[in-house]
């Protein structure tokens, strides 16, 4: 490597630097924004899934009967703002004149923001990790419908923050039998009973179901028994 290579990574690292220092100010920025909205807001139930997932398909049209159940529950719906499955969770909030929520971060080819959100309610991210965060703390129930690595990455942050007690148990829902059950008995017999790598019981945390009416059943009764309260 030459010298003016050498030096001008080395430029480059310290410009890096310099720009890593002013992003923390943008990420606290977020994290205010944020909070201060979600604050306001009351007891939610945040709704997962494919954003590829489209109207009349029958994931599609059972997220928009169970988030309107659960907003005639007196639920409000936590969404990523975009479309599929997020858009028929916040048509269903709306549907039942429940609070309607959209997380929304600016992506290359696929996330733009839906129609049924409130608009004081659409909170905008650049940063992932803010953004997850709002979806743990302010709800008080998780809904998972069929999804990507998007919704897999958000399925294993649930899983692992009531797992290690950083917030209070919080009911979680699987919706669909045949979509998750290949993932759910891998679970179980390579990362609990092969390699020791979870508890027996960390899977209790999870309820698979196939109706509106088992799903929403399940986060109402939970409630019945728990308060209503931020998880951390």
């Amino acid at each position: 490597m030459n010298e003016n290579v050498k030096k001008s990574k080395q430029r480059n690292w310290t410009e890096s630097k310099a720009h890593s220092s002013w992003q923390i100010f943008k990420i606290m920025a977020e994290f205010v924004d944020g909070f201060e909205t979600m604050a306001k807001i009351g007891p939610c139930v945040s709704i997962f899934g494919s954003a590829r997932t489209k109207p009349g398909h029958k994931y599609y049209e059972m997220t928009v009967d169970i988030a309107k159940r659960l907003g005639e529950e007196g639920f409000g719906i936590i969404t990523g703002g975009g479309p599929g499955i997020m858009e028929a969770a916040n048509k269903g909030a709306q549907l039942a004149g429940a609070k309607s929520v959209g997380l929304n971060i600016e992506l290359p080819f696929e996330q733009q923001s839906n129609p049924f959100i409130d608009k004081d309610k659409m909170v905008h991210f650049d940063y992932f990790f803010v953004r997850k965060v709002m979806f743990t703390k302010y709800a008080q129930g998780f809904i998972m419908m069929p999804g990507g690595f998007g919704t897999m990455d958000e399925f294993f942050e649930v899983a692992t923050l009531i797992q290690t007690g950083k917030f209070e148990d919080s009911p979680m829902v699987l919706v669909g039998t045949s979509y998750w059950t290949g993932l759910i008995n891998w679970m179980h017999e390579v990362m609990q009973e092969q390699e020791k790598n979870i508890s027996p019981g960390d899977l209790d945390l999870l309820k698979i179901v196939d109706t509106t009416e088992d799903a929403v059943q399940y986060i109402v009764s939970y409630f019945d028994k728990h308060p209503l309260q931020p998880n951390f």
